[in-house]
C-alpha cells in the first residue's frame, strides 16, 4: 500500500491491512480538507515509513496532530492521542484508493445537510467507539 501527496514531496508505504476505513462527517476534518466529507482508514504507526519530504504538523486541538506535505498542502493523515495504536491516512492520499472502500461513518450527526451518501454502511452519530 503506497500513497503521496499532490506534488509528490511526501510518500508514504505499509505492508500492513487497514485495521478500519470510515467516512468522516466532524466539522474539523470538513474545514482541513474543504470538503464536505473525507475519509480515512487506520494502521498501525509502526506500519506506516515516510519517504521523500516529512510532513509538516499542524496541532489542531489538544492532542491531535494532522499531518500535511509542506510544499503543496496536501493533507496526508491525523495522529490522536485517542488512538495510541493507529495513525490515520486519509484514503484520498492512496496510489490505488479503491482498494480501502470506507465501511462506517463517523460524526454522522455533523453531516451537511445537502450531501447524501446513499450506501447502506453503519453511521455513528459521533465516533465508532461511543
Amino acid at each position: 500500500m503506497r500513497g503521496h501527496c499532490h506534488c509528490g514531496a511526501v510518500h508514504w508505504e505499509s505492508q500492513a491491512e487497514a485495521a478500519w476505513s470510515c467516512y468522516c462527517h466532524c466539522a474539523d476534518c470538513r474545514r482541513v480538507c474543504a470538503a464536505p466529507v473525507t475519509a480515512f482508514f487506520g494502521l498501525p504507526h509502526e506500519a506506516v515509513d515516510w519517504f521523500g519530504a516529512a510532513p509538516s504538523v499542524y496541532n489542531s486541538s489538544e492532542g491531535v496532530e494532522r499531518l500535511f506535505c509542506g510544499t503543496c498542502g496536501t493533507q496526508m493523515a491525523y495522529r490522536t492521542s485517542r488512538d495510541p495504536v493507529n495513525i490515520h491516512l486519509y484514503t484520498a492520499t492512496l496510489e490505488s484508493p479503491g482498494a480501502v472502500p470506507p465501511r462506517f461513518h463517523v460524526f454522522h450527526s455533523d453531516h451537511v445537510s445537502w450531501l447524501e451518501l446513499k450506501d447502506s454502511l453503519p453511521r455513528y452519530a459521533k465516533s465508532s467507539s461511543g
